[in-house]
């Protein structure tokens, strides 16, 4: 994607949620991060952006590259008038499924948020304290999704970095717990490590 057609794309991005911003003083993003590895916590954000400033280079998080996402997420870390990460284990994940513990980690991302309304990637249903919106592909319509899709991914990463020191045989820092062919050949070598989500690796072991 090149500079302008970048710029064009956040303004559009912006004016999205301006229209909540014009009636209510705080509108929270929502998403989340790690839904597919086979590792790993499933990590949501809920963060509270004001109208001002705007900070640039807030995009789908999975569109920068790693470095740019640290940059922005301390910016946005700085700048947000709240932040919630909340997280469902690997073994809540094996317990309850995959959609019901992404369900509870956003839950627990939006306590304490006192939002007026929450604009959220794709899911619905929540049962949060105040109105719920869920956009479909929201990371590519909303300024404020896309801030907390920055902050789920690099908390995410962070994690799974932490975890490689614990279980370096997997390359977890490498592939953070996503299905590589080196991760499933590891799983296959070494078996399983409490990280792993059993019931994602079952036809690999």
């Amino acid at each position: 994607m090149g500079s302008s057609e970048r710029i064009i794309r956040q303004a559009a991005m912006v004016e999205h949620d301006r229209a909540y911003w014009a009636n209510c003083a705080r509108v929270a993003g929502m998403d989340e991060a790690g839904r597919g590895p086979l590792a790993g916590d499933v990590v949501a954000a809920c963060v509270i952006m004001p109208p001002a400033p705007i900070i640039d280079w807030v995009d789908d998080s999975k569109k920068l590259s790693a470095k740019r996402r640290e940059l922005v997420y301390e910016q946005i870390m700085e700048t947000a008038l709240y932040v919630g990460v909340g997280r469902a284990s690997a073994r809540e994940i094996d317990e309850i499924n995959i959609l019901r513990a992404t369900m509870n980690a956003m839950r627990r991302a939006a306590e304490g948020a006192q939002a007026n309304i929450y604009l959220i990637d794709a899911v619905k249903n929540l049962g949060l304290d105040a109105p719920e919106i869920p956009i479909i592909h929201g990371d590519a319509v909303s300024y404020s999704i896309d801030a907390s899709s920055i902050v789920a991914k690099v908390t995410r990463d962070r994690e799974l970095e932490a975890l490689d020191q614990l279980y370096p045989q997997y390359g977890f820092a490498r592939h953070k717990g996503y299905g590589t062919a080196a991760h499933i050949a590891a799983i296959r070598q070494h078996g399983p490590c409490p990280a792993h989500r059993m019931t994602f690796i079952g036809k690999f072991i």
